[in-house]
Order: structure tokens, then C-alpha cells, then sequence
């Protein structure tokens, strides 16, 4: 059942995507290589402290930490770990909290240093078709209105969308209906639902410079990876469809300066 959020569920979801958004983009500001990924979850966790949330992905379903974080080829829900990062990576973070009941879920991918042209393509196009993505999260638009926006910029630009893993609802739990994948499912088209004022969704492009192709990490049985070992990038953000402009709940509101060579995330 796809729900809609009443004026009290809309300002503790704003809030939640408020504080999401700022503890994603602290994380993020302290990339840089010799960081361990393990040390990126620890200030994920002690900022979700300092804001008195919950980090939304520890212990759900199982995941071991606060925060997901997915270098080079690993496409999302990678474990954070002893693993440093080097000069060249890209990161995807991933992070939501829960305030009051309500979920906040964002995710961005950051440069370490100097990247190489493809893989600062990559990023650019990603985080680009996200906001095309976005921009159709209108009401009276149907979900296939935000998956072919997706498509149709990253494909024309040369790169693949991942079918495995997809957009989602969200609320009072972290995955609600409806799903929103980033390409147009012919098999879906049956179920393609109106977007409404008060719905609010998860839009999240997970792009591969190589084949759209992905597998299950066999050792953690979490981190997904690209099958053929090509990077790729994932953005994140939590929108709300209203009766005018779709109102990101999860964009940062205070300069947060240049991440990862990115802007406007």
C-alpha cells in the first residue's frame, strides 16, 4: 500500500532528511586518502549521537554498521572495514537516520584526490541523472516518468543503470511502496502508480561504467559489486511530491563547500 503523508509526518520526515543530509555531507568532508572506511562509520555514528537519531541501517536486516560504504567497484551496501582509502578511489556513502519514527535516506560518492576523466564522467552523470529523476517526482506524473528520466540521461551518456537494486518509498519504515527503479521495466508498466502530494520516495541511480550487470559479495553477503569489476557511482536523495515543485527533503541547507570535487548535491 502506497501511503501519504499527513502535514505532522511531512515535518518529522523534513527533519529527518535535514539531519541525514548533514551527517552525510560531515562524513563525506573528512575523505581523504589513509581514511579507513571503518573510521567513516564511527563519525557517522557519533554524529548520529550528537544529533539524538538513530543511524537507520545498523542492525537492519542484519547490516553490521551505521553507514554503507562502497569503494571503486563495489556498487552499494558495502561493510565498513580496515580498508584505507587511496588516491584514485571513488566512495559511495550511504546513510539514513530515524527521528522520531521517521526515516531520512541519502547517499553521494565522493572523489579521494584526483580521479581519472571517465570516472569524473561517472560521478557527474550519476549525480546529474539523479536530479532528472527528481524533477519528475511531480504530482500527476506517473513512477515511469522518473525511471525513464534516469535511463534515457545515463544511457545517452554512455553508461549502464543497474537493474538489481532500485528507488523505493519511504516513511515509517525504511522501504515502502511504491518501488522506483532507474529504467523504464516493461514488466512493471501494469503497476506504474500516479504520484501524489504527500507521497514521499527514496530516488537513488546506481551507475556502472561497464556492464549494468551486478553480484553479491559471496564472503559478506552484502556489498554488491560490479560483475565485470568497472566503478560505480550511487546518489541518493529522499523527495516529497507536492501540489507545485518536488521538495528534496534530504538537500543540504547550509554550504557544505565543494565534496568530492561535486556541487549542488
Amino acid at each position: 500500500m502506497i501511503t501519504r503523508k499527513s502535514n505532522f509526518e511531512i515535518k518529522r520526515m523534513r527533519k529527518a532528511g535535514e539531519i541525514t543530509a548533514r551527517i552525510l555531507s560531515r562524513v563525506a568532508q573528512q575523505i581523504e586518502p589513509g581514511i579507513t572506511t571503518q573510521e567513516l562509520d564511527d563519525l557517522a555514528e557519533a554524529a548520529a549521537r550528537e544529533f539524538d537519531v538513530k543511524p537507520a541501517f545498523k542492525g537492519y536486516q542484519g547490516f553490521p554498521a551505521s553507514i554503507c560504504v562502497s569503494v571503486n567497484d563495489q556498487v552499494v551496501h558495502g561493510i565498513p572495514g580496515s580498508r584505507r582509502l587511496e588516491k584514485g578511489d571513488i566512495v559511495g556513502l550511504d546513510f539514513g537516520v530515524v527521528y522520531q519514527g521517521y526515516y531520512g535516506d541519502a547517499a553521494l560518492t565522493v572523489a579521494v584526490g584526483e580521479i581519472s576523466p571517465e570516472h569524473r564522467k561517472l560521478l557527474k552523470i550519476t549525480q546529474e541523472a539523479l536530479w532528472k529523476g527528481l524533477a519528475q517526482a511531480r504530482a500527476g506524473n506517473r513512477v515511469s516518468h522518473v525511471s525513464r528520466a534516469i535511463q534515457e540521461y545515463v544511457e545517452k551518456n554512455g553508461f549502464a543503470v543497474v537493474r538489481d537494486f532500485v528507488g523505493h518509498g519511504i516513511g515509517q519504515a525504511m522501504h515502502e511502496e511504491p518501488q522506483v527503479p532507474n529504467f523504464v521495466d516493461p514488466y512493471r508498466l501494469g503497476f506504474d502508480p500516479v504520484l501524489k502530494p504527500g507521497m514521499t520516495l527514496a530516488i537513488e541511480p546506481m551507475v556502472n561504467a561497464g556492464t549494468a550487470q551486478v553480484k553479491i559479495d559471496r564472503k559478506d553477503r552484502w556489498t554488491v559489486r560490479t560483475v565485470d569489476g568497472s566503478y560505480s557511482a550511487h546518489f541518493e536523495h529522499t523527495v516529497l511530491v507536492t501540489e507545485g515543485e518536488p521538495e528534496v527533503l534530504t538537500k543540504v541547507t547550509e554550504s557544505a563547500g565543494e565534496i568530492g570535487g561535486l556541487i549542488q548535491w
